[in-house]
């Protein structure tokens, strides 16, 4: 388990009513945190959480980090600007992009080295037929010459 995080529940509003109320958390703190008793205010309603709390759940059943919230990835409920959204959108959609024109590269990368697979088995084949063709022509030649021999008694 890391040294700086810690499974509590997400804040939840309280209503408190005019008498005090004690409450004692026995929750495992980080590193930093107290075990001490607090002691609630006589307030209308009030949101509990504790000061030490490293990492907070979202909605979705995500954690994010302190240093996320404190830059602007925490507050998932407030509205972004339209130009943020656009400018966030066009990025998305050029890495979209982009990662169809790695795939289509591939693609196009793969079908080039079988063209070039094609046409070596082609040349190898090509090299084999005219090796088979020689022979052939070596063998007729034997032949005729055989054939030339004939006829010595007048045929």
């Amino acid at each position: 388990m890391p040294f700086f995080s810690s499974r509590k529940p997400e804040e939840e509003v309280v209503e408190h009513h005019p008498a005090p109320v004690h409450e004692e958390q026995h929750q495992k703190r980080g590193l930093f945190g107290s075990r001490r008793e607090r002691s609630v205010s006589p307030t209308s309603t009030m949101r509990t959480s504790t000061t030490s709390t490293s990492h907070s759940s979202t909605s979705t059943g995500r954690k994010s980090s302190i240093l996320q919230r404190s830059f602007g990835h925490g507050n998932r409920s407030v509205e972004l600007d339209p130009s943020i959204v656009q400018a966030r959108e066009r990025v998305m959609g050029a890495e979209a992009a982009e990662h169809e024109a790695d795939r289509t590269l591939n693609a196009a990368r793969i079908q080039v080295r079988e063209a070039r697979e094609e046409v070596k088995r082609l040349e190898i084949e090509a090299k084999e037929e005219a090796r088979l063709a020689k022979i052939k022509q070596h063998h007729a030649a034997e032949v005729s010459k055989r054939g030339k021999q004939l006829g010595r008694h007048g045929i």
